[in-house]
């Protein structure tokens, strides 16, 4: 299961960084978005992919789960949501300010092409 949640994270990684290199504005929002899921991913896949009991510990519990890493990412998609929310209201203002969503054009740098 590992390996298959490797080969997830490595997609999500590789296609965020396709996005975030990009010119639209809209775009780069996805992105970071995807990359904010892949080290979700990563981060429950490090912890160790096992299935157990609750973690209560009392007498006799042999295999548990550690609550830690899910909450943790619990906290850490509440967190990506807020800044993902931000980003778009952040762009739809600037959309409407400048009319265009091409970084390069935001920048006011002039492309001949």
């Amino acid at each position: 299961m590992e390996i298959l949640m490797s080969i997830v994270i490595g997609i999500l990684f590789s296609s965020a960084m396709y996005l975030i290199l990009s010119k639209s504005l809209l775009r780069i929002i996805i992105g970071t978005a995807l990359l904010s899921h892949g080290a979700h991913l990563l981060l429950l896949t490090m912890s160790g992919l096992k299935t157990g009991e609750a973690a209560v510990l009392r007498e006799g519990v042999h295999s548990y789960t550690d609550p830690l890493p899910q909450a943790l990412v619990l906290t850490a998609i509440v967190i990506s949501f807020g800044v993902t929310a931000f980003f778009l209201v952040l762009a739809y203002r600037a959309y409407q300010e400048l009319g265009t969503d091409n970084m390069e054009q935001m920048r006011g740098t002039e492309t001949n092409d």
